[in-house]
């Protein structure tokens, strides 16, 4: 303040004044700016720290690898037991508490219940993978677990790909054992799994020698020399008394017997009499040390004249017509799934120990077995008896989802054309290749797609649409709930035998108890899709009305309500009459259950929440789930829907919860980058955000749609979804404002997850997190969060604000943070005051005020937000895997991506706030990656980043090119490094996201129709992707509807640009080094059309039209964004030249597809058809 300046460079406006107060401002107030961002650090690193414990003492990623679950697979049937049967059928009732206990206290002796319903459900769920497509029938077999009668006494054969490669390291242990046999059997009981194997191939070994073996001599045969391995093993003398090193030869002996028995080949009898044969001799001669033992028994059971040798060759053949042997073996079940078993168990090695190898299946697999381990509820029967009658005595649900114009099943044209590039059938065979193969397998063909038969065609349809965000993908996962239902139900009714049948075989054979249980089911459970456009689809023909038909003939239990609209005379006046409509599928024709007539239309709000709204009547039970329609569900999820539901009798504090929240999983990000880094942000904000949110803050509201909602609350209290115009653009988030407001309590779970589909291209997510920021400028806005602040106390005040509206008030203030860094940094270097003081400064020996300009570089010091994402990928998958997925998103450009959502976060919000005019923005939800024109980029990003980051670039080189005379570089780089990286990437992240976006091809297409957009005359009827007058009219709507509040400060924003005016004047020697304020006042001849007409002339365009100029302010628009886009197109053409850049664009964009070896060049390369 007393460092005084004398001359400045500029004509001062206020020459008189001594002190320093505008420099003072202009290097203090980016800094007092930035003090708003610090609390959202902090914020970050409080969830990181609390949402990690938290995560780990909620046994949060307990197992999150594959030998993890291998580890732990023998404590599953407890686990399950503990938590997901009812206390009433299982035998240890005791309830578990408190965090570091033990959740299961040790396994009875009589585990049956235990071990016997776990593997009935691990069967039913490893079944329907097979049915999905997510493992082949050889990985079904090797992950089943046999249910036989010795289950029910606690001998459990576990699955196979458990005891992969255990029984042949045995056999190496053994083969080479040196020692006691009491050394041998304890290393091999050491392992359990080892253990297991071995006594199950013994153990099968004989059962089927025993069916196999009619002969009653080969019998006495075969029972001698059982009877002499088991007394030296009973005598610790199995060493002594068999050769070790022939047991290769007698495994590869057994593999052969076992391979006749499997094809089970009539022609092939001499050939299994032949390895019977060759058994017997190498256990007798080759490895019995002393076989006599089998010759005595021999002949004192049977006088047998004759050498033993010579009688040898006979034994297993066919004498005097009577077989020794039962081949073919008689059609049994279990015996054709114990001999398959058996050979698997012989053959199968090391491979066996990735299986399944299907990424999905493997994260499904992990999260079940994880969260039996998580607190949860008890779960309650399903029913009780009373006077032979059935009773519920658990809650009744209801599942609704809204659907408009989205995809319900993919057509056959849709699945091999290509408007997009790409055919989705083609796409969807690269992306997912195992599965496809399965799908083959399945349905007995090498292309399944080559075939012309329908069922087949319908195959391909459901196969396709199951793998993209299709409403028949939530139908399936939703009407999972339903099947769960029934598989409960029948663990509670079942007896020993009806398990030992299993679940399929059963409800077969037992119509009647199989009508139990669909009765069950439909009290229980109740799946509504609110299709608010099916009768007019239906009137008019729409195959989505055909493809919804079919979901309720395939789901005959689905239930569909629209809105039907009729004219009728009234007065002798025609009226329309609207009716609300639930409709059901019956013999396969669509059947109306229930017709409620409205009071009017009900599209008068927003179109999703009236499209709940209008079918929330026809929903039942206590409690309703609200599921998009871009979402899924999974079998064994859906068997903790009644878990969940008990948490409405868990009291949090003084009250029951009203809307119980659950994590999602974003199921989109398994190939480009883009869509990996949305995944990992989402998973963040659906697991460690909401888990904070949750407890302790208490401020977690309703953020999606897979919460799970008290019914007669909410209907009682406003329903689940406020649909007013505008202000409820986010309805969802309203409906958590409303329960809170009314005294309700919302809690978050995280042992139940249902999938989530995102957006997977940069101008889907772009769109998006318009959207988004749109809804939170509204709800900025609005009374309920006003309401919100007035009632809570002050912390939990706080803990809304910076995790509601805060963050993008806060992402705000950073922007405008930069803003006014870089106009005080321009006014201090034009008006010389900079140069003054820093050289004034030095001669004193003053740090502090270039430490104050320093610290600005830490203005976008962004790694600090991305903790909490880093802390919950180590919980669920390891804190090396965290590590290196954060460093590998770094180098696949991360921070590019972020930073540019930044500017769509800032952009959308700031103007909402200051101008309104929220409103939904379709996404599309493609699943098809595809290159997007410069046009289209231009369109979407032309005034919330290009503008922005010319004007940013603008500044940055006019600081560096009027510091250099008294500032070192390296100042200069430390101060604005990041400001930069911020401009440029705003500029140019639209490219270096878009796929092919530096192919020469595609660069040569996208030049001809930016041409022709920008001639393109518009009018009515014209769409904005059609002509720029179109999209530059549709552009400049939101200040057409302002007020007038609103205009004088977009005028008043405007007027920052007169201080590049005012400062060049002078230091480009247009004054002749006069400082007389004339020459600025003269020098706004030149530029003062330029300014008013072009940046003022916008916000006051009824006055300008008025007085005739409206044309030529057009014309000048056209040639400011023709010359923009000319500057933003001219680099990208050049690097195209470069194939080096192209490759190098693929490679970052698609490494997760090249990490899966999957091929992404034919994708990119968007042929018409592919077959």
């Amino acid at each position: 303040m007393k460092i005084g300046v004398r001359n400045y460079e500029w004509h001062e406006l206020f020459p008189k004044v001594k002190s320093n107060a505008g420099a003072i401002v202009a290097v203090w107030a980016p800094i007092i700016v930035v003090y708003f961002m610090d609390t959202q650090i902090w914020y970050s690193v409080f969830c990181t720290i609390f949402g990690g414990v938290y995560g780990i003492l909620h046994h949060l990623g307990e197992i999150r690898m594959l030998g993890m679950l291998r580890s732990r697979f023998h404590s599953l049937p407890q686990a399950f037991n503990v938590g997901l049967i009812p206390p009433s059928l299982r035998n240890d009732q005791k309830k578990r508490k408190g965090f570091f206990r033990n959740r299961f206290q040790r396994a009875s002796e009589n585990v049956k219940n235990d071990v016997s319903m776990f593997a009935l459900v691990w069967n039913q769920i490893i079944s329907h993978f097979r049915s999905e497509d997510l493992i082949s029938n050889r990985e079904l077999d090797l992950m089943r677990i046999p249910i036989l009668s010795e289950i029910f006494s606690g001998v459990v054969h576990w699955p196979v790909f458990l005891l992969a490669y255990k029984f042949s390291t045995a056999l190496s242990i053994a083969k080479d054992f040196v020692g006691k046999d009491v050394s041998l059997f304890r290393k091999i009981k050491k392992d359990k799994y080892m253990f297991s194997a071995v006594k199950e191939c013994y153990e099968s070994l004989k059962n089927i020698l025993q069916v196999l073996v009619v002969g009653n001599l080969e019998k006495r045969i075969i029972s001698a020399i059982v009877n002499a391995i088991e007394e030296s093993i009973e005598r610790c003398s199995l060493l002594q008394d068999f050769k070790m090193k022939e047991l290769p030869a007698l495994i590869a002996k057994c593999v052969d017997l076992v391979e006749l028995l499997v094809e089970g080949n009539e022609s092939h009898h001499d050939k299994v009499v032949k390895a019977l044969q060759d058994i017997f001799e190498l256990v007798t001669n080759d490895m019995m040390i002393d076989d006599s033992r089998i010759l005595d028994f021999l002949y004192s059971s049977q006088k047998i004249e004759g050498d033993f040798n010579d009688i040898a060759p006979q034994l297993f053949a066919s004498f005097a017509g009577n077989d020794s042997i039962h081949f073919p073996l008689p059609d049994s079940g279990t015996l054709d799934r114990q001999i398959k078993r058996f050979h698997l168990l012989l053959t199968v090695k090391d491979t066996a120990m990735d299986i399944p190898a299907n990424l999905e299946a493997r994260r499904r697999i992990s999260f079940f077995a994880t969260s039996l381990f998580m607190d949860m509820p008890s779960a309650p029967k399903l029913y009780k008896h009373l006077d032979g009658n059935l009773y519920s005595c658990s809650y009744w649900y209801s599942v609704i989802t809204p659907h408009y114009m989205e995809d319900i099943k993919y057509s056959e044209e849709e699945l091999n054309s290509s408007q997009q590039g790409v055919a989705i059938l083609y796409y969807m065979k690269k992306i997912f290749p195992d599965e496809w193969k399965n799908l083959a397998e399945r349905l007995g063909c090498e292309n399944p797609d080559e075939l012309k038969e329908e069922h087949i065609k319908e195959e391909l349809r459901n196969w396709t649409s199951f793998r993209g965000q299709t409403l028949s993908r939530t139908v399936r996962g939703m009407m999972y709930y339903r099947e769960a239902i029934k598989l409960q139900a029948f663990l509670d009714m079942s007896k020993e035998e009806d398990i030992l049948d299993g679940y399929d075989t059963t409800g077969k054979g037992n119509p009647a108890f199989s009508a139990q249980l669909d009765a069950l089911a439909d009290m229980k459970f109740t799946y509504i899709i609110s299709c608010q456009s099916f009768g007019s689809q239906k009137a008019s023909g729409d195959p989505h009305a055909d493809d919804i038909i079919d979901l309720m003939k395939k789901y005959p239990y689905l239930r569909v309500a629209y809105v039907e609209e009729k004219e009728e005379i009234v007065s002798d006046k025609p009226r329309k009459v609207y009716s609300s409509l639930l409709a059901k599928a019956d013999n396969g024709y669509e059947q109306v259950i229930y017709r409620i007539k409205l009071p009017g239309p009900p599209d008068i709000g927003e179109g999703k929440p009236e499209n709940q709204n209008h079918a929330i009547i026809f929903t039942r039970g206590e409690a309703l789930q609200a599921i998009d329609m871009n979402q899924d569900n999974y079998l064994e999820e859906a068997l903790k829907i009644r878990n969940l539901l008990q948490e409405f009798h868990q009291h949090q504090g003084r009250r029951p919860p009203t809307i119980l929240g659950l994590r999602e999983h974003i199921f989109t990000g398994s190939v480009s980058s883009l869509a990996w880094f949305m995944s990992y942000q989402e998973t963040s904000f659906v697991t460690i955000g909401q888990r904070l949110l949750a407890s302790p803050l208490r401020v977690r509201f309703h953020y999606g749609h897979p919460d799970v909602f008290d019914r007669i609350f909410h209907i009682t209290r406003g329903g689940i979804s406020k649909a007013s115009k505008t202000i409820n653009l986010s309805e969802d988030v309203f409906a958590g404002f409303n329960s809170t407001l009314r005294r309700g309590c919302i809690t978050y779970n995280e042992y139940m997850q249902v999938g989530k589909g995102r957006d997977v291209g940069l101008n889907q997510i772009s769109k998006f997190e318009a959207k988004v920021a749109n809804g939170n400028s509204e709800q900025t806005l609005s009374r309920d969060v006003h309401r919100l602040g007035r009632q809570f106390d002050f912390f939990r005040m706080l803990s809304c604000y910076f995790t509601t509206v805060g963050f993008y008030f806060s992402s705000l203030i950073s922007v405008i943070g930069i803003y006014v860094f870089l106009y005080g940094q321009l006014y201090l270097v034009l008006s010389g005051l900079e140069k003054a003081l820093l050289l004034e400064a030095k001669m004193r020996n003053i740090q502090s005020l270039e430490t104050a300009l320093a610290s600005q570089s830490f203005i976008q010091l962004g790694l600090l937000t991305g903790l909490p994402m880093v802390m919950e990928i180590g919980l669920e998958k390891g804190f090396l895997t965290a590590f290196k997925d954060f460093v590998l998103m770094q180098l696949q450009l991360a921070s590019v991506f972020f930073t540019f959502s930044l500017g769509t976060k800032t952009h959308y919000y700031g103007r909402t706030i200051l101008h309104g005019g929220a409103k939904y923005r379709p996404t599309g939800r493609k699943v098809v990656v595809f290159h997007a024109s410069f046009t289209e980029n231009y369109r979407l990003y032309s005034r919330s980043h290009f503008v922005k980051g010319f004007e940013i670039l603008l500044l940055l080189i006019v600081y560096d090119l009027f510091r250099r005379s008294y500032e070192s570089s390296m100042a200069y780089v430390l101060i604005t490094y990041s400001i930069w990286f911020m401009s440029i990437t705003w500029l140019f992240a639209p490219f270096l996201f878009n796929p092919s976006g530096f192919s020469w091809g595609k660069i040569v297409d996208d030049w001809k129709d930016w041409n022709k957009w920008i001639r393109q005359q518009g009018g009515i009827g014209v769409q904005p992707d059609k002509s720029w007058e179109s999209w530059w009219d549709d552009e400049q709507a939101h200040l057409r509807r302002s007020g007038l509040g609103s205009r004088l400060i977009e005028i008043l924003l405007s007027l920052r640009f007169l201080i590049y005016q005012y400062g060049l004047v002078y230091h480009l020697d247009i004054s002749q080094q006069s400082k007389n304020f004339l020459v600025y006042v003269l020098s706004w001849v030149v530029i003062l059309a330029v300014f008013l007409l072009f940046k003022i002339a916008q916000a006051v365009r009824p006055k300008v039209e008025i007085i005739g100029l409206w044309y030529f302010i057009r014309v000048l628009a056209k040639a400011f964004d023709y010359g923009m886009g000319v500057i933003l197109f001219a680099p990208i053409a050049i690097l195209a030249w470069l194939p080096i850049i192209s490759a190098f664009q693929t490679r970052f964009l698609f490494n997760e597809a090249y990490k899966r070896h999957l091929h992404i060049k034919p994708l990119l390369a968007g042929t018409k058809k592919h077959k």
